[in-house]
């Protein structure tokens, strides 16, 4: 079998996707728009090493295996991207011709995969994982994420709203459904470079902190803060949530944090934020969810090594039962699963149109990394396998939940 069919079978590629090997082989049509090269035999042999998306991955961030086209139709074009799915006899075979080439071919991972040391979700790890992925470079987040430098869904008003004004719509959403008024107290965890706490001072006249374990967030906050003229309502800290001494807030707005923080570590997440409400304040969780509560909370092993380290996702229903029993009443519940997915495709977009910048900024191998984590995220969500919630509690005072009768938000 030559090395083209090898690989179309172990990727179960789709009819539309051509495919080449070093070996001069090819599968597929040769005229496809989008195309796999295998370009190296370490490609294969990362294949071999790590049957699955890990060592497609490896071969991908390498540079031994490259997309031609559309990455995103490429990764929908492929498969389970694992060999379980083929015969049995099939894989023996395959499995076979790739031995030869792991026996001849000796790789490493690649230096952008990263393993961590320590407890799980202690403090000194979480540092850790967050740093891997955030302390990047502001600059390529800048490329990335557009002005609004919001690193997660954006709320579509339409589909042809731009990635500026659904950005806007989601921090106004957030700040609807947590009922901030001039005055109020919002805490942001996870803040990120501040989008929400700028977003809460400059046109609800909050009071807003912010905290995030990035070092590099906190500085470009900070700068952001003092450049639109609102340092005396808007602050964000260097700072674990867990380290908060202020209590009180009116509001705290969760926007992509429950995600770092580990399904074992939930019911006391929950339980300190609640501790940091006043009496009918309200907590908003945005965070990416599993469609059920069957599936494993971690994370594949791409995304666990190369993206969000330790990062771990857990159905609505989870969430919801948790927010209830730490003493949340929860007021509402939506699913923002087909606006990540156009966001995602906005970051890519915005990646393609830097690309030289973010190459010659960050590296060609974690730029490809990005390159590739988008398209899967953004098929993540559009195949359902992933979503996004937004989950409304109310810390009750009394009984009393302090809200209108009828949503105020559209």
């Amino acid at each position: 079998m030559r090395l083209a069919e090898v690989f179309q079978r172990v990727t179960g590629g789709g009819p539309a996707v051509g495919f080449s090997a070093f070996d001069g082989s090819h599968a597929g049509p040769r005229d496809a728009a989008t195309r796999i090269e295998v370009r190296s035999p370490e490609a294969l042999a990362y294949l071999a090493s790590a049957p699955g998306e890990l060592g497609l991955a490896r071969a991908y961030v390498t540079g031994h295996l490259e997309i031609v086209g559309d990455v995103h139709e490429a990764v929908a074009q492929l498969s389970g991207l694992s060999l379980r799915a083929i015969p049995l006899p099939e894989r023996a075979a395959l499995l076979a011709e790739l031995g030869r080439v792991r026996l001849g071919t000796r790789v490493e991972p690649p230096p952008q995969e990263r393993r961590l040391r320590g407890l799980r979700h202690s403090k000194t790890r979480d540092r850790a994982a967050i740093a891997h992925h955030y302390d990047v470079s502001n600059t390529f987040y800048e490329w990335l994420l557009g002005p609004s430098m919001a690193y997660t869904c954006a709320v579509y008003p339409t589909a042809e709203s731009t990635l500026e004004q659904a950005q806007f719509a989601k921090h106004d959403l957030v700040a609807r459904k947590l009922g901030l008024r001039e005055g109020m107290r919002l805490l942001d965890v996870g803040c990120g470079w501040g989008g929400m706490v700028l977003h809460a001072a400059k046109h609800y006249g909050v009071r807003a902190l912010g905290v995030t374990l990035s070092r590099n967030q906190a500085e470009w906050a900070q700068k952001a803060i003092v450049e639109a003229g609102l340092s005396d309502l808007a602050e964000v800290r260097y700072l674990d949530y867990r380290d908060v001494r202020e209590s009180g807030f009116d509001a705290i707005s969760s926007i992509g944090l429950t995600e770092h923080i580990g399904k074992a570590k939930l019911p006391a997440y929950f339980r300190a934020l609640l501790r940091k409400l006043r009496p009918g304040g309200r907590l908003l969780n945005h965070c990416i969810t599993r469609p059920d509560n069957r599936q494993r909370a971690r994370t594949g092993g791409f995304i666990n090594r190369y993206v969000f380290p330790d990062g771990e996702l857990v159905g609505p229903g989870h969430v919801v039962s948790l927010m209830h029993d730490t003493g949340f009443e929860v007021r509402h519940a939506e699913n923002l699963r087909e606006h990540y997915a156009l966001t995602l495709a906005a970051w890519s977009r915005n990646l393609d149109e830097h690309w030289d910048e973010a190459v010659e900024e960050v590296g060609l191998g974690r730029a490809r990394v990005w390159r590739l984590y988008l398209a899967v995220s953004r098929l993540g969500f559009e195949r359902n396998d992933i979503q996004l919630h937004q989950v409304l509690g109310v810390r009750l005072d009394g009984t009393d939940a302090h809200m209108p009768l009828r949503p105020t938000w559209p």
